[in-house]
């Protein structure tokens, strides 16, 4: 499989958990609850490498090794993500478009454009 973003589907990324997942024989572990408690735990791991920096600063400004490190998080949660989506049969693009389309309902762009409160109606 050729890879980067242009190249893999989703479909492909899923495959490739599932057959991690069932060449260790681990999908009886692969509960909802597990996957998601794995998502949050890893998130926590992500959210670690911002921890007591400050709020302009940006730990991958010039620091390969901390970008590495935010890659390698990242990814945790995405293949725990794909995983729980495996799990439940959930087909991740749908999810996606559908959770779009009720955001820009939601947050309409003239509205919303150039911030992030969220004002009452």
């Amino acid at each position: 499989m050729e890879s980067g973003d242009g190249h893999t589907t989703v479909t492909d990324l899923k495959a490739t958990v599932a057959r991690f997942v069932k060449d260790r024989e681990w999908e009886r572990f692969h509960t909802p609850r597990n996957l998601a408690e794995s998502i949050c735990i890893e998130s926590a791991e992500l959210l670690e490498l911002f921890q007591w920096s400050d709020q302009d600063e940006a730990p991958t400004a010039n620091s390969p090794p901390m970008l590495k490190k935010l890659e390698e998080e990242l990814a945790d949660v995405l293949i725990y993500c794909i995983a729980i989506a495996n799990a439940t049969g959930i087909d991740v693009t749908t999810a996606i478009l559908n959770k779009m389309k009720r955001n820009e309902e939601k947050y309409p762009t003239e509205r919303y454009k150039g911030t992030y409160f969220k004002s009452e109606k």
